[in-house]
Protein backbone atom coordinates (compact mmCIF):
# COMPACT_ATOMS: atom_id res chain seq x y z
CA UNK A 1 0.00 0.00 0.00
CA UNK A 2 2.85 2.33 0.77
CA UNK A 3 3.62 2.05 -2.94
CA UNK A 4 0.73 2.94 -4.23
CA UNK A 5 0.51 6.00 -2.16
CA UNK A 6 4.03 6.80 -3.28
CA UNK A 7 3.23 6.65 -6.83
CA UNK A 8 0.06 8.96 -6.36
CA UNK A 9 1.78 11.40 -4.69
CA UNK A 10 4.57 11.88 -7.66
CA UNK A 11 1.86 11.66 -10.56
CA UNK A 12 0.10 14.52 -8.63
CA UNK A 13 3.00 16.38 -7.72
CA UNK A 14 4.51 15.67 -10.82
CA UNK A 15 1.14 17.09 -13.29
CA UNK A 16 1.14 20.27 -10.85
CA UNK A 17 4.80 20.66 -12.00
CA UNK A 18 3.91 20.17 -16.03
CA UNK A 19 1.03 22.59 -15.33
CA UNK A 20 3.04 24.87 -13.81
CA UNK A 21 5.65 24.68 -16.19
CA UNK A 22 2.93 25.42 -19.52
CA UNK A 23 1.78 28.82 -17.16
CA UNK A 24 5.29 30.33 -17.98
CA UNK A 25 6.04 28.67 -21.35
CA UNK A 26 8.78 26.27 -20.11
CA UNK A 27 8.93 22.80 -21.20
CA UNK A 28 7.64 21.03 -18.21
CA UNK A 29 10.65 18.29 -18.58
CA UNK A 30 12.93 20.53 -16.89
CA UNK A 31 10.62 21.87 -14.13
CA UNK A 32 9.62 17.73 -13.44
CA UNK A 33 13.77 16.79 -13.07
CA UNK A 34 14.61 20.09 -11.13
CA UNK A 35 11.64 19.64 -9.16
CA UNK A 36 12.11 15.97 -8.46
CA UNK A 37 15.63 16.64 -7.05
CA UNK A 38 14.10 19.67 -5.11
CA UNK A 39 11.80 17.30 -3.99
CA UNK A 40 14.38 14.57 -3.20
CA UNK A 41 15.79 16.38 -0.89
CA UNK A 42 12.87 16.93 1.37
CA UNK A 43 12.65 15.11 4.66
CA UNK A 44 10.48 12.45 4.95
CA UNK A 45 10.25 12.48 1.08
CA UNK A 46 8.89 8.85 -0.32
CA UNK A 47 12.19 7.35 -2.21
CA UNK A 48 10.92 6.06 -5.83
CA UNK A 49 13.09 3.05 -7.29
CA UNK A 50 12.49 0.79 -9.71
CA UNK A 51 14.65 -1.93 -11.28
CA UNK A 52 16.61 -0.45 -14.09
CA UNK A 53 15.60 -2.95 -16.78
CA UNK A 54 11.66 -2.23 -16.09
CA UNK A 55 12.77 1.68 -16.54
CA UNK A 56 14.05 1.50 -19.63
CA UNK A 57 10.96 -0.71 -21.03
CA UNK A 58 8.25 1.09 -19.17
CA UNK A 59 9.48 4.18 -19.72
CA UNK A 60 11.18 3.62 -23.61
CA UNK A 61 9.11 1.47 -25.48
CA UNK A 62 5.68 2.80 -24.99
CA UNK A 63 7.02 6.55 -25.97
CA UNK A 64 9.18 5.32 -28.58
CA UNK A 65 6.35 3.24 -30.26
CA UNK A 66 4.08 6.21 -30.18
CA UNK A 67 6.87 8.74 -31.90
CA UNK A 68 7.73 6.41 -34.30
CA UNK A 69 3.85 5.48 -35.52
CA UNK A 70 3.46 9.52 -35.96
CA UNK A 71 6.92 9.76 -37.80
CA UNK A 72 6.69 10.66 -41.29
CA UNK A 73 8.75 7.95 -43.43
CA UNK A 74 8.77 9.92 -46.52
CA UNK A 75 10.08 12.84 -44.65
CA UNK A 76 12.91 10.82 -42.74
CA UNK A 77 13.59 9.64 -46.00
CA UNK A 78 13.98 12.72 -47.57
CA UNK A 79 16.43 14.09 -44.37
CA UNK A 80 18.23 11.17 -44.46
CA UNK A 81 21.81 12.06 -44.38
CA UNK A 82 21.44 14.62 -41.27
CA UNK A 83 19.43 12.42 -39.62
CA UNK A 84 22.04 9.53 -40.13
CA UNK A 85 24.95 11.92 -39.06
CA UNK A 86 23.82 12.64 -35.93
CA UNK A 87 22.77 8.62 -35.32
CA UNK A 88 26.15 7.52 -36.23
CA UNK A 89 28.83 10.10 -36.47
CA UNK A 90 27.40 12.53 -33.47
CA UNK A 91 27.08 9.57 -31.34
CA UNK A 92 29.83 7.60 -32.22
CA UNK A 93 32.24 10.99 -31.83
CA UNK A 94 30.44 11.64 -28.43
CA UNK A 95 31.08 8.12 -27.23
CA UNK A 96 34.52 8.14 -28.23
CA UNK A 97 35.21 11.93 -26.96
CA UNK A 98 33.82 11.26 -23.66
CA UNK A 99 36.01 8.26 -23.54
CA UNK A 100 39.19 9.80 -23.87
CA UNK A 101 38.55 12.54 -21.78
CA UNK A 102 37.60 10.55 -18.78
CA UNK A 103 40.29 8.07 -19.18
CA UNK A 104 42.58 11.00 -19.13
CA UNK A 105 40.71 12.13 -16.06
CA UNK A 106 40.69 9.04 -14.44
CA UNK A 107 43.72 6.98 -15.98
CA UNK A 108 42.76 3.70 -13.76
CA UNK A 109 39.09 3.83 -15.05
CA UNK A 110 39.83 0.97 -17.79
CA UNK A 111 38.68 1.55 -21.54
CA UNK A 112 35.78 -0.69 -21.87
CA UNK A 113 34.31 1.19 -18.91
CA UNK A 114 35.11 4.96 -19.87
CA UNK A 115 33.41 3.71 -23.37
CA UNK A 116 30.08 2.50 -21.49
CA UNK A 117 30.06 6.01 -19.70
CA UNK A 118 30.60 7.32 -23.13
CA UNK A 119 27.65 5.30 -24.78
CA UNK A 120 25.56 5.94 -21.80
CA UNK A 121 25.63 9.86 -22.12
CA UNK A 122 25.79 10.21 -25.99
CA UNK A 123 22.17 10.17 -27.25
CA UNK A 124 19.80 12.13 -26.89
CA UNK A 125 16.11 11.18 -25.43
CA UNK A 126 13.12 10.53 -27.48
CA UNK A 127 11.17 11.92 -24.64
CA UNK A 128 13.18 14.93 -23.83
CA UNK A 129 13.60 16.05 -27.66
CA UNK A 130 9.53 15.14 -28.43
CA UNK A 131 8.36 17.08 -25.23
CA UNK A 132 10.92 20.11 -25.73
CA UNK A 133 10.63 20.65 -29.16
CA UNK A 134 6.60 19.87 -29.81
CA UNK A 135 4.83 22.68 -28.76
CA UNK A 136 7.53 25.40 -29.90
CA UNK A 137 6.29 25.30 -33.47
CA UNK A 138 9.66 24.18 -34.70
CA UNK A 139 9.87 24.46 -38.92
CA UNK A 140 9.17 20.84 -40.05
CA UNK A 141 12.29 19.59 -41.60
CA UNK A 142 14.06 20.69 -37.87
CA UNK A 143 11.43 18.51 -36.24
CA UNK A 144 11.87 15.96 -38.31
CA UNK A 145 15.43 15.67 -38.00
CA UNK A 146 15.49 15.61 -34.58
CA UNK A 147 12.70 13.41 -33.81
CA UNK A 148 14.14 11.07 -36.23
CA UNK A 149 17.50 11.51 -34.96
CA UNK A 150 15.97 10.75 -30.60
CA UNK A 151 14.21 7.50 -32.36
CA UNK A 152 17.14 5.96 -33.67
CA UNK A 153 20.26 7.12 -31.87
CA UNK A 154 19.18 4.89 -28.82
CA UNK A 155 19.70 2.00 -31.07
CA UNK A 156 23.56 2.91 -31.57
CA UNK A 157 24.45 4.18 -28.06
CA UNK A 158 22.42 1.06 -26.68
CA UNK A 159 24.37 -1.53 -29.03
CA UNK A 160 27.76 0.20 -28.25
CA UNK A 161 27.16 -0.31 -24.15
CA UNK A 162 25.97 -3.54 -24.27
CA UNK A 163 28.85 -4.88 -26.00
CA UNK A 164 31.18 -2.61 -23.83
CA UNK A 165 29.70 -4.17 -20.47
CA UNK A 166 30.19 -7.09 -21.82
CA UNK A 167 33.69 -6.68 -23.16
CA UNK A 168 34.19 -5.30 -19.20
CA UNK A 169 33.20 -8.97 -18.15
CA UNK A 170 35.56 -10.68 -20.75
CA UNK A 171 38.10 -7.63 -19.62
CA UNK A 172 39.19 -7.15 -23.45
CA UNK A 173 37.67 -4.66 -25.83
CA UNK A 174 38.27 -5.27 -29.73
CA UNK A 175 36.02 -4.30 -32.85
CA UNK A 176 36.77 -7.55 -34.70
CA UNK A 177 35.15 -9.73 -31.66
CA UNK A 178 32.25 -7.22 -31.51
CA UNK A 179 31.79 -6.07 -35.09
CA UNK A 180 29.42 -9.46 -35.82
CA UNK A 181 27.56 -9.57 -32.74
CA UNK A 182 26.96 -5.14 -33.56
CA UNK A 183 25.96 -5.98 -37.03
CA UNK A 184 23.40 -9.59 -36.22
CA UNK A 185 21.56 -7.43 -33.79
CA UNK A 186 21.34 -4.38 -36.44
CA UNK A 187 20.62 -7.12 -39.31
CA UNK A 188 18.24 -8.67 -36.90
CA UNK A 189 16.09 -5.93 -35.18
CA UNK A 190 15.52 -4.35 -39.13
CA UNK A 191 13.87 -8.09 -39.91
CA UNK A 192 11.99 -8.89 -36.92
CA UNK A 193 10.33 -5.36 -35.94
CA UNK A 194 8.42 -5.33 -39.57
CA UNK A 195 8.04 -8.70 -39.18
CA UNK A 196 6.17 -8.56 -35.76
CA UNK A 197 4.55 -5.28 -37.46
CA UNK A 198 2.90 -7.41 -40.46
CA UNK A 199 1.85 -10.05 -37.67
CA UNK A 200 0.25 -7.79 -35.30
CA UNK A 201 -1.85 -5.66 -38.16
CA UNK A 202 -3.45 -8.78 -39.67
CA UNK A 203 -3.99 -10.17 -36.08
CA UNK A 204 -5.47 -6.86 -34.17
CA UNK A 205 -7.58 -6.73 -37.49
CA UNK A 206 -10.33 -9.01 -35.86
CA UNK A 207 -10.80 -7.42 -32.49
CA UNK A 208 -13.78 -4.74 -32.13
CA UNK A 209 -14.36 -4.96 -28.33
CA UNK A 210 -12.14 -1.63 -27.45
CA UNK A 211 -11.06 -2.45 -24.18
CA UNK A 212 -9.65 -5.69 -25.47
CA UNK A 213 -7.65 -3.90 -28.35
CA UNK A 214 -6.32 -1.55 -25.57
CA UNK A 215 -4.94 -4.40 -23.86
CA UNK A 216 -3.89 -5.99 -26.61
CA UNK A 217 -1.70 -3.02 -27.88
CA UNK A 218 0.11 -2.76 -24.89
CA UNK A 219 0.68 -6.45 -24.30
CA UNK A 220 2.32 -5.80 -28.09
CA UNK A 221 3.92 -3.15 -27.31
CA UNK A 222 6.04 -4.37 -24.39
CA UNK A 223 5.88 -8.04 -25.57
CA UNK A 224 8.00 -6.64 -28.58
CA UNK A 225 11.06 -5.29 -26.42
CA UNK A 226 11.12 -8.47 -24.19
CA UNK A 227 11.56 -10.74 -27.23
CA UNK A 228 13.93 -7.96 -28.89
CA UNK A 229 16.07 -7.62 -25.61
CA UNK A 230 15.53 -11.96 -24.91
CA UNK A 231 17.02 -12.86 -28.11
CA UNK A 232 20.12 -10.21 -28.59
CA UNK A 233 18.49 -7.23 -30.49
CA UNK A 234 18.28 -3.88 -30.33
CA UNK A 235 15.06 -2.86 -28.64
CA UNK A 236 14.75 0.16 -29.90
CA UNK A 237 15.68 -0.41 -33.38
CA UNK A 238 13.05 -3.84 -33.24
CA UNK A 239 10.37 -1.27 -31.31
CA UNK A 240 11.08 1.52 -34.55
CA UNK A 241 10.57 -1.10 -37.15
CA UNK A 242 7.79 -2.60 -35.32
CA UNK A 243 5.60 0.58 -35.06
CA UNK A 244 5.99 2.37 -38.47
CA UNK A 245 5.20 -1.09 -40.25
CA UNK A 246 2.41 -1.09 -38.32
CA UNK A 247 1.55 2.42 -38.84
CA UNK A 248 1.58 2.09 -42.73
CA UNK A 249 -0.46 -0.44 -43.24
CA UNK A 250 -2.66 -0.52 -40.18
CA UNK A 251 -5.28 2.24 -40.89
CA UNK A 252 -6.70 1.10 -43.45
CA UNK A 253 -7.79 -2.03 -41.52
CA UNK A 254 -8.64 -0.56 -38.04
CA UNK A 255 -12.24 1.05 -37.58
CA UNK A 256 -12.97 4.68 -36.08
CA UNK A 257 -14.57 3.49 -33.41
CA UNK A 258 -11.62 1.46 -32.16
CA UNK A 259 -8.58 3.83 -33.65
CA UNK A 260 -10.24 7.22 -31.83
CA UNK A 261 -10.58 5.77 -28.08
CA UNK A 262 -7.36 3.57 -28.46
CA UNK A 263 -5.75 6.98 -29.24
CA UNK A 264 -6.87 8.84 -26.11
CA UNK A 265 -5.32 5.98 -24.12
CA UNK A 266 -1.83 5.92 -25.51
CA UNK A 267 -2.01 10.06 -25.42
CA UNK A 268 -2.90 9.82 -21.62
CA UNK A 269 -0.23 7.16 -20.90
CA UNK A 270 2.70 8.71 -22.61
CA UNK A 271 2.30 11.92 -20.94
CA UNK A 272 1.85 10.07 -17.37
CA UNK A 273 4.84 7.85 -18.82
CA UNK A 274 6.94 10.90 -19.70
CA UNK A 275 5.82 13.22 -16.33
CA UNK A 276 6.99 10.28 -13.78
CA UNK A 277 10.01 9.52 -16.04
CA UNK A 278 11.22 13.16 -15.79
CA UNK A 279 10.28 13.49 -11.81
CA UNK A 280 11.72 10.21 -11.21
CA UNK A 281 15.78 11.38 -13.11
CA UNK A 282 15.06 14.13 -10.08
CA UNK A 283 14.16 11.57 -7.27
CA UNK A 284 17.30 9.82 -8.03
CA UNK A 285 19.89 12.88 -6.43
CA UNK A 286 20.08 11.94 -3.60
CA UNK A 287 20.84 8.43 -3.17
CA UNK A 288 23.20 9.06 -6.10
CA UNK A 289 25.49 11.34 -3.64
CA UNK A 290 24.49 9.09 -1.22
CA UNK A 291 26.24 6.08 -2.47
CA UNK A 292 29.72 8.20 -3.25
CA UNK A 293 32.40 7.77 -0.73
CA UNK A 294 33.14 11.35 0.44
CA UNK A 295 37.00 10.91 -0.38
CA UNK A 296 36.10 11.00 -4.35
CA UNK A 297 33.22 13.27 -4.43
CA UNK A 298 34.49 16.30 -5.20
CA UNK A 299 36.72 14.71 -7.82
CA UNK A 300 33.69 12.89 -9.55
CA UNK A 301 31.77 16.14 -9.45
CA UNK A 302 34.54 17.66 -11.75
CA UNK A 303 34.82 14.87 -14.27
CA UNK A 304 30.62 15.31 -14.23
CA UNK A 305 30.97 18.87 -15.07
CA UNK A 306 33.86 18.27 -17.69
CA UNK A 307 31.65 15.14 -19.14
CA UNK A 308 28.55 17.55 -19.54
CA UNK A 309 30.59 20.19 -21.93
CA UNK A 310 32.19 17.89 -23.66
CA UNK A 311 28.74 16.43 -24.52
CA UNK A 312 27.54 19.75 -25.57
CA UNK A 313 30.91 20.75 -27.71
CA UNK A 314 31.14 17.97 -29.63
CA UNK A 315 27.52 17.68 -30.70
CA UNK A 316 27.62 21.57 -31.52
CA UNK A 317 31.52 21.23 -33.29
CA UNK A 318 29.70 18.05 -35.66
CA UNK A 319 26.58 20.10 -36.45
CA UNK A 320 27.91 23.23 -37.27
CA UNK A 321 30.83 21.07 -39.20
CA UNK A 322 28.02 18.93 -40.88
CA UNK A 323 26.05 22.26 -41.46
CA UNK A 324 28.88 24.01 -43.39
CA UNK A 325 29.70 21.29 -45.81
CA UNK A 326 25.84 21.54 -46.60
CA UNK A 327 25.70 24.51 -47.29
CA UNK A 328 29.01 24.58 -49.30
CA UNK A 329 27.12 21.94 -51.00
CA UNK A 330 23.95 23.99 -52.07
CA UNK A 331 26.06 26.89 -52.93
CA UNK A 332 28.10 24.73 -55.61
CA UNK A 333 25.18 22.80 -56.78
CA UNK A 334 22.02 24.64 -55.49
CA UNK A 335 19.02 23.60 -53.56
CA UNK A 336 17.12 21.15 -54.76
CA UNK A 337 14.85 19.46 -52.24
CA UNK A 338 12.17 17.10 -53.51
CA UNK A 339 9.73 18.59 -52.21
CA UNK A 340 9.36 22.53 -50.65
CA UNK A 341 11.44 22.44 -46.99
CA UNK A 342 13.61 24.96 -44.82
CA UNK A 343 16.83 25.69 -46.55
CA UNK A 344 19.96 24.42 -44.34
CA UNK A 345 21.55 27.43 -42.84
CA UNK A 346 23.66 28.78 -39.70
CA UNK A 347 20.37 29.11 -37.93
CA UNK A 348 19.32 25.55 -38.60
CA UNK A 349 22.70 24.19 -37.34
CA UNK A 350 22.49 26.34 -34.20
CA UNK A 351 19.16 24.77 -33.22
CA UNK A 352 19.92 21.34 -33.86
CA UNK A 353 23.42 21.84 -32.44
CA UNK A 354 21.64 22.53 -29.00
CA UNK A 355 18.67 20.51 -28.75
CA UNK A 356 20.71 17.51 -27.45
CA UNK A 357 19.29 17.11 -23.94
CA UNK A 358 19.37 13.58 -22.07
CA UNK A 359 16.82 11.75 -20.57
CA UNK A 360 15.53 8.51 -19.32
CA UNK A 361 17.26 6.01 -21.48
CA UNK A 362 20.99 7.36 -20.09
CA UNK A 363 19.90 7.50 -16.62
CA UNK A 364 18.24 4.29 -16.57
CA UNK A 365 21.54 2.59 -18.51
CA UNK A 366 23.95 3.57 -15.98
CA UNK A 367 21.74 2.62 -13.19
CA UNK A 368 21.35 -0.73 -14.89
CA UNK A 369 25.09 -1.68 -14.69
CA UNK A 370 25.74 -4.33 -12.30
CA UNK A 371 27.13 -3.52 -9.01
CA UNK A 372 30.31 -4.57 -9.46
CA UNK A 373 31.35 -2.44 -12.15
CA UNK A 374 34.61 -0.79 -12.35
CA UNK A 375 33.73 2.78 -11.12
CA UNK A 376 29.87 2.38 -10.90
CA UNK A 377 29.42 5.55 -8.57
CA UNK A 378 31.32 7.65 -11.30
CA UNK A 379 29.25 6.74 -13.75
CA UNK A 380 25.72 6.93 -12.23
CA UNK A 381 26.76 10.23 -11.11
CA UNK A 382 28.29 11.71 -14.52
CA UNK A 383 24.78 10.31 -16.13
CA UNK A 384 22.72 12.16 -13.82
CA UNK A 385 24.26 15.18 -14.07
CA UNK A 386 24.37 15.27 -17.87
CA UNK A 387 20.92 15.04 -18.18
CA UNK A 388 19.87 17.34 -15.73
CA UNK A 389 22.28 19.68 -16.99
CA UNK A 390 21.35 19.21 -20.53
CA UNK A 391 17.85 19.86 -19.31
CA UNK A 392 18.25 22.71 -17.69
CA UNK A 393 20.83 24.57 -20.11
CA UNK A 394 19.11 23.48 -22.62
CA UNK A 395 15.53 23.15 -22.30
CA UNK A 396 15.27 26.51 -21.09
CA UNK A 397 17.72 28.08 -23.39
CA UNK A 398 16.19 26.27 -26.76
CA UNK A 399 12.97 28.57 -26.64
CA UNK A 400 14.79 31.87 -26.24
CA UNK A 401 17.15 30.71 -29.39
CA UNK A 402 14.49 30.05 -31.78
CA UNK A 403 12.46 33.38 -31.13
CA UNK A 404 15.91 35.18 -31.68
CA UNK A 405 16.79 33.20 -34.74
CA UNK A 406 13.11 33.58 -35.62
CA UNK A 407 13.31 30.17 -38.36
CA UNK A 408 10.14 29.69 -39.87
CA UNK A 409 8.65 27.66 -42.85
CA UNK A 410 5.71 28.36 -44.98
CA UNK A 411 3.67 25.41 -43.09
CA UNK A 412 3.96 22.16 -45.22
CA UNK A 413 1.59 19.89 -43.51
CA UNK A 414 -0.88 22.78 -43.04
CA UNK A 415 -0.24 23.13 -47.19
CA UNK A 416 -0.47 19.06 -47.52
CA UNK A 417 -3.73 18.74 -45.70
CA UNK A 418 -5.23 21.57 -47.72
CA UNK A 419 -4.36 19.31 -49.95
CA UNK A 420 -6.11 16.27 -48.99
CA UNK A 421 -9.14 17.78 -47.71
CA UNK A 422 -9.59 18.96 -51.37
CA UNK A 423 -8.56 15.28 -52.69
CA UNK A 424 -10.84 13.21 -50.56
CA UNK A 425 -13.83 15.74 -51.31
CA UNK A 426 -13.42 15.14 -54.74
CA UNK A 427 -13.12 11.63 -54.06
CA UNK A 428 -15.91 11.81 -51.80
CA UNK A 429 -18.47 13.95 -54.80
CA UNK A 430 -17.54 11.29 -57.51
CA UNK A 431 -18.26 8.44 -55.44
CA UNK A 432 -21.78 9.66 -55.14
CA UNK A 433 -21.77 10.17 -59.09
CA UNK A 434 -24.82 11.90 -60.94
CA UNK A 435 -27.58 10.58 -58.57
CA UNK A 436 -29.90 12.79 -57.52
CA UNK A 437 -31.88 12.54 -54.35
CA UNK A 438 -31.94 14.25 -50.70
CA UNK A 439 -29.27 11.85 -49.50
CA UNK A 440 -27.07 12.69 -51.77
CA UNK A 441 -27.20 16.27 -51.83
CA UNK A 442 -27.37 15.71 -48.68
CA UNK A 443 -24.32 13.98 -48.59
CA UNK A 444 -22.27 16.34 -50.88
CA UNK A 445 -23.38 19.32 -48.56
CA UNK A 446 -21.91 17.44 -45.61
CA UNK A 447 -18.53 16.64 -47.48
CA UNK A 448 -18.22 20.06 -48.34
CA UNK A 449 -18.31 21.39 -45.18
CA UNK A 450 -16.62 18.88 -43.65
CA UNK A 451 -13.41 19.07 -46.05
CA UNK A 452 -13.80 22.55 -47.52
CA UNK A 453 -12.80 25.70 -45.68
CA UNK A 454 -15.04 25.33 -43.09
CA UNK A 455 -14.52 22.46 -41.80
CA UNK A 456 -14.73 23.24 -38.49
CA UNK A 457 -18.88 23.73 -38.10
CA UNK A 458 -19.09 20.49 -38.83
CA UNK A 459 -20.57 19.74 -35.23
CA UNK A 460 -23.14 22.48 -35.60
CA UNK A 461 -24.73 20.57 -38.80
CA UNK A 462 -25.66 17.44 -38.13
CA UNK A 463 -28.45 15.56 -40.54
CA UNK A 464 -29.61 12.14 -40.87
CA UNK A 465 -27.95 10.37 -43.97
CA UNK A 466 -28.43 7.05 -45.23
CA UNK A 467 -26.05 4.75 -43.43
CA UNK A 468 -24.70 2.31 -46.58
CA UNK A 469 -24.24 5.63 -49.02
CA UNK A 470 -22.46 7.31 -46.23
CA UNK A 471 -19.73 4.85 -45.48
CA UNK A 472 -19.51 4.26 -49.37
CA UNK A 473 -18.82 8.19 -49.55
CA UNK A 474 -16.46 8.23 -46.46
CA UNK A 475 -14.66 5.36 -47.95
CA UNK A 476 -14.00 6.97 -51.39
CA UNK A 477 -12.62 9.87 -49.25
CA UNK A 478 -10.46 7.64 -47.09
CA UNK A 479 -8.75 6.01 -49.67
CA UNK A 480 -7.80 8.97 -51.74
CA UNK A 481 -5.91 10.32 -49.11
CA UNK A 482 -4.40 6.52 -48.16
CA UNK A 483 -3.55 6.93 -51.70
CA UNK A 484 -1.82 10.31 -51.14
CA UNK A 485 -0.02 9.06 -48.69
CA UNK A 486 1.31 5.96 -50.62
CA UNK A 487 2.20 7.86 -53.24
CA UNK A 488 4.53 10.58 -51.18
CA UNK A 489 2.24 13.24 -51.97
CA UNK A 490 1.84 14.05 -48.36
CA UNK A 491 3.72 13.00 -45.60
CA UNK A 492 2.48 11.09 -41.94
CA UNK A 493 1.98 14.08 -40.48
CA UNK A 494 -0.54 15.39 -42.98
CA UNK A 495 -2.15 11.70 -43.04
CA UNK A 496 -2.65 11.05 -39.47
CA UNK A 497 -4.71 15.14 -39.44
CA UNK A 498 -7.13 13.81 -42.19
CA UNK A 499 -7.61 10.42 -40.39
CA UNK A 500 -8.35 12.00 -37.59
CA UNK A 501 -10.91 14.07 -39.25
CA UNK A 502 -12.76 11.28 -40.82
CA UNK A 503 -12.48 9.20 -38.05
CA UNK A 504 -14.53 12.10 -36.27
CA UNK A 505 -17.04 12.42 -38.41
CA UNK A 506 -17.67 8.73 -38.95
CA UNK A 507 -18.26 8.36 -35.47
CA UNK A 508 -20.66 11.84 -35.28
CA UNK A 509 -22.46 10.57 -38.22
CA UNK A 510 -22.60 6.78 -36.58
CA UNK A 511 -23.61 8.31 -33.45
CA UNK A 512 -26.58 10.01 -35.32
CA UNK A 513 -27.76 7.10 -37.81
CA UNK A 514 -28.02 4.51 -34.66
Amino acid sequence: MRGLETLIVLVVAAVILAAWARRVGAPYPVFLAVGGALLAFIPGTPSFNLPPELALALFLAPVLLDAAYDTSVRDLKDNWLPVTGLVIFAVGLTTAAVAVVVHQLLPEMPWAAAITLGAIVAPPDAAAATAVLRPLRVPHRLLTILEGESLLNDASSLLIYRLAVGAVAASSFSIVKIAPTFLLAVVGSIIVGPALGWIFVRLFDGIRHMPTAIIIQFVTVFGVWILADRVGLSGVLTMVCFAVTTAQSGPERIPANIRIPTNAVWETVIFVLNILAFIFIGLQVRPILRSLDATHRDHYLLIAGVVLVVVIVVRAVWEMAFNAVIRWRDRKTGFHPPRPMLRPSVGTGLVISWAGMRGIVSLAAALALPSGFPHRDLIVLTAFCVVLGTLVIQGLTLKPLLRVLDLKDDDPIGREVAAARRRAMDAAVAALGDEKSQVADALREEFEVLLGPKGDDLCDRRRAIHALKHRTVLEAARQAVVSMRNNKEIGDDAFHIMEEELDWHEMTVGSETD
